[in-house]
């Protein structure tokens, strides 16, 4: 174990830091954010844990530095090149950063593992009302949420003030984290910002602008899981991408290259790596990264052989939908996963946290969440969950926020 590592110990083995559930929703209630607001919180009874989660110095530390190592190597040429090659349709790359990445770890005993990244990473509007309401918040995410938003803008357009945003989900009403987006737009709109949260298919494109009626959108913050945009409903979003309409982000561009998840199979690669021109001290940091390759028809022996070592993912996935470890795997499901589309990762145990369920005392699991903006760390936050993979539907589970200690702290 880190020798300074106190927080897994404390986070295993300490009862502690008890989260209300009527003061969370008391918090996200007073903001407004929407009429019916206490009655979709009542409908998802595990948005967020009956805890917090501990983070010490040391992981958080290493996080970043797998972070910022990711995104260096994520820029070099010979990477871009081979993403590029994958998506022939990318013949140019704007310099938008994206916003909201995701990156998710396991802590082990050696240190965080990252387990993936996501390009569009919901929940940090939650996981803000969360801090605001345990007393952990900064008190900056509102002007650093609105100053990433600015920031992206001024890469397409450095001259165009930011007046407007669209944030764009398939029937944003019926996702689960409608929520979050209704306090994305009150956030925003705090800030003088006119944000609409609308379908697809509510922007039109006019004289080479995106309009919601007569509104003119400069940025769209897209929350879809259409990833390259090729559905047919989405057809206006690529059409104001691929002209630079509107600033769309996160788009196409950032999911291939940084969420992608086959791009693991090449970070996770040190041959690849050397080869890209990585430095000696990138690779040694992304050694921390768990081996990850595709299935295929080639090594399906192999791969069922090492099943109880491996966990699996679809290569397009999102929200550990198709995900499974490998111990749990039935033939009939692998056959399913030979027709193609996975990665097998190596198999990282995910941490435990204690926490007391209806006056129950019980271990969940969980990871820890890095939400970022041009390689820099917006929020922490951990998913507390029960079974094979992250969910919004464990009793005392869901989303939560990060306590960060030293270690001299200690479970009292």
């Amino acid at each position: 174990m880190l020798i300074d590592d106190i927080a897994l110990t404390q986070n295993s083995d300490c009862y502690c830091w008890p989260i209300e559930r009527a003061k969370i929703i008391d918090k996200i209630n007073a903001q407004g954010a929407a009429y019916n607001m206490d009655e979709m919180l009542k409908a998802r009874p595990h948005y967020f844990a009956s805890t917090a989660v501990f983070l010490s110095p040391a992981i958080r530390e290493a996080m970043i530095r797998q972070i910022r190592a990711i995104e260096e190597v994520i820029k070099l040429p010979k990477f871009v090149k081979d993403i590029q090659n994958r998506n022939p349709s990318f013949s140019y790359i704007p310099d938008t950063k994206g916003v909201f990445m995701g990156y998710d770890f396991h802590i082990t005993d050696n240190g965080p593992r990252l387990i993936e990244i996501n390009s569009n990473a919901g929940g940090a509007f939650i996981v803000d009302m969360l801090e605001q309401s345990v007393g952990t918040s900064s008190g900056n995410f509102s002007a650093r949420i609105t100053q990433m938003f600015k920031a992206e803008l001024d890469s397409s357009s450095p001259s165009r003030p930011l007046n407007s945003i669209a944030i764009v989900d398939e029937a944003p009403e019926g996702q689960y984290h409608y929520p979050d987006m209704c306090l994305a737009k009150s956030l925003l709109e705090a800030q003088g910002l006119y944000v609409v949260i609308v379908a697809p298919q509510a922007l039109t494109l006019k004289d080479g602008a995106l309009y919601y009626g007569e509104v003119q959108i400069d940025l769209v913050y897209n929350r879809l899981t259409d990833f390259d945009l090729t559905e047919p409903q989405n057809a206006v979003i690529k059409q104001a991408y691929e002209t630079e309409a509107a600033v769309i982000t996160p788009a196409p561009h950032h999911h291939a290259l940084f969420a992608d998840k086959r791009n693991l199979t090449l970070l996770s690669d040190q041959e690849k790596l050397a080869d890209y021109g990585a430095s000696a001290a990138l690779r040694k940091t992304l050694e921390a990264i768990p081996k990850t390759v595709i299935v295929t028809p080639e090594n399906a022996d192999e791969m069922w052989e090492q099943r109880r070592q491996l966990f699996l993912k679809p290569k397009s996935g999102f929200g550990s939908r198709g995900a499974f470890r490998g111990a749990k795997l039935t033939k009939k499901v692998w056959l399913q996963i030979l027709e193609g589309g996975y990665i097998a990762q190596d198999l990282i145990t995910p941490p435990l946290r204690a926490v007391t369920v209806n006056g129950q005392k019980i271990s969940l699991k969980f990871d820890v969440r890095v939400y970022t903006y041009d390689g820099k760390p917006l929020l922490f936050a951990a998913r507390v969950y029960q079974g094979q993979t992250t969910n919004l539907r464990t009793a005392g589970g869901g989303l939560a926020p990060v306590i960060h200690i030293s270690a001299a702290m200690r479970c009292g």
